[in-house]
């Protein structure tokens, strides 16, 4: 049976009420006309009697700025009618309803609509591993270069956007496998029937993708920042060498001058204890802690 399908951009709550079918919670509108929470919604798909009620997050990378706009996708499905209710993230343009047109101008089914969207959304999470990964290559190439300064600014971004990516596709997954167990549908699996839930199943494969995938990029964010630790080591260690160096070679002279500068008259005052003597002495030490330290590798 053809669906019919409504789809609303930013709505006011008088324009959800008229939208959404008869019975539908007033907790469910407030919450589908709240502004936009970003990263912090939680993706959920759950059964509310009469209709089912989804929200979802779609990622989507932003290369220029290297960050992630996650927009956020309300449904609210009958067996006879379906309402995508899309919110506009600050900076970004919404959610496109491309995938439901295509499926909407054959006739489509509401469980197929919405199987369109869970799918589309899902997939994005796949562009999402290919920046972050893009990401981590290009933090590689250039951590031996760049300040420390934005390495670690970059690391934190990263683990930051890793670390949502990881909730919001554990959410979705969790959400997704009750439609493949047969927990979540309405009457008589009209909403969801077998061709819709094996189709719904190879969503659930994407999600379960998108995760590992995730779990590998972790590690080598992981593998980097270690690598940045060992290089901001190797830089102190050779800071402290070179002062150390310094150090010795004042050392001498020090020792050398505070030695001529006691009063042991008149031991000084013979003709071989001479400033330039004295000032031999200091350069020709200086000259052969150089050549040891040249010849040791420590300069």
């Amino acid at each position: 049976m053809s669906a019919r399908w409504i789809d609303l951009l930013d709505p006011t709550q008088e324009e959800l009420l008229g939208a959404l079918p008869a019975g539908v919670d007033p907790a469910v509108s407030e919450a589908l006309a709240a502004r936009p929470g970003g990263e912090h919604t939680r993706p959920l798909l759950e059964g509310h009697g009469s209709y089912v009620l989804g929200i979802f997050l779609d990622g989507q990378p932003v290369a220029e700025e290297d960050r992630i706009v996650y927009r956020e996708v309300g449904v609210v499905a009958t067996p006879e009618l379906i309402v995508t209710v899309r919110k506009t993230p600050e900076g970004a343009e919404p959610w496109s309803p491309e995938p439901l047109e295509n499926a909407s101008a054959r006739g489509a089914s509401v469980g197929e609509l919405l199987f369109r969207l869970i799918d589309d959304v899902a997939a994005s999470f796949l562009d999402v591993v290919v920046a972050i990964d893009s990401e981590i290559d290009e933090l590689e190439d250039h951590i031996d270069d760049w300040p420390s300064e934005t390495v670690r600014r970059r690391v934190g971004s990263l683990r930051h956007d890793l670390l949502h990516a990881r909730r919001t596709v554990g959410a979705m997954r969790g959400s997704v496998r009750r439609i493949v167990d047969k927990r979540l549908d309405i009457g008589d699996e009209r909403l969801f029937p077998e061709p819709v839930e094996r189709m719904v199943a190879n969503t659930y494969e994407t999600l379960i993708g998108a995760g590992e995938e995730l779990e590998v990029a972790r590690d080598l964010l992981s593998s980097v920042r270690d690598y940045h630790q060992s290089v901001i080591a190797e830089r102190q260690n050779d800071i402290i060498k070179t002062l150390t160096v310094i150090a010795s070679l004042v050392f001498v002279p020090t020792l050398i001058v505070g030695f001529y500068g006691q009063n042991f008259a008149p031991a000084f005052d013979e003709d071989y204890w001479t400033l330039t003597f004295s000032t031999g002495l200091i350069l020709g030490s200086t000259v052969l802690q150089l050549a040891l330290f040249r010849w040791r590798g420590w300069i």
